[in-house]
């Protein structure tokens, strides 16, 4: 089984955010990225086919050559190779389209993301590409199991759980769940090692207009300073003429 797994290049959730340019660009000066905490456990299931059923994986990313430590990572993980789409990622059809060429190109059984990256939260790269391909496709995804070409998924519902049957090539948008925290693996110095012997192809984009452009970014206002009441009547008056939520 051939398993490709989508990684997304984005800040720490520690980092603290700045713009420039009239607020309509990312000022990355400073900040520390990572792969999107989703990716990971995409990632982390593909390490468990790979060790229980022998399948490969591949890591895909779209971005520039900033991006190679995290594709890095990845591979330190235990993936067998990388590939960088050399695009900026900042248009969520141009992403799509350039890892569906991938998968194209490979042929992959299996294609794991997660369900959307922590800076933009578009959520919408994992099923644009589903729809390009024409490939089968599971959202919110918290379990799956693949026996031959067959895949049984559990995604989260309102209210609930659903299980899911499913063949193969499937596309997998998953979440917290398809493995826990716990699970996730941290690089050790053999893997670290490893990886620098690891395959790292750069192929160039095959589409060069974005469809869309971030015109502006404003960050959430400033939480007030908390008020502290000394009791009940007090606080009721509070919320029904200042808050004005009761």
């Amino acid at each position: 089984m051939k398993i490709l797994v989508c990684i997304s290049h984005v800040p720490d959730t520690t980092s603290k955010i700045n713009f420039t340019e009239n607020d309509s660009k990312f000022d990355s000066n400073g900040v520390q990225f990572v792969i999107n905490p989703y990716d990971e456990f995409a990632l982390t299931r593909a390490m468990w086919f790979k060790e229980k059923q022998g399948a490969t994986v591949t890591v895909v990313t779209v971005g520039n050559a900033t991006t190679e430590p995290t594709l890095r990572k990845a591979l330190a993980i235990g993936a067998d190779e990388a590939i960088r789409v050399n695009a900026e990622a900042t248009d969520g059809f141009v992403v799509a389209k350039e890892l569906a060429e991938v998968v194209k190109t490979n042929a992959y059984d299996l294609i794991l993301a997660g369900k959307e990256s922590i800076d933009y939260n578009g959520g919408m790269v994992p099923g644009m590409l589903a729809g390009l391909l024409d490939y089968s496709f599971v959202n919110a995804c918290v379990g799956l199991e693949i026996e031959g070409d067959k895949a049984t998924i559990q995604r989260e519902i309102d209210g609930g759980k659903e299980i899911l049957s499913a063949n193969l090539p499937l596309i997998i948008a998953g979440q917290k769940g398809l493995v826990e925290e716990k699970d996730l693996r941290i690089p050790n110095m053999r893997g670290i090692m490893m990886a620098r012997q690891k395959k790292l192809t750069v192929v160039e984009p095959t589409i060069n207009e974005t469809s869309t452009s971030s015109v502006s970014f404003e960050k959430p206002a400033a939480k007030s300073a908390c008020k502290i009441v000394d009791n009940v009547d007090e606080l009721i008056s509070l919320l029904h003429n200042e808050a004005k939520v009761i």
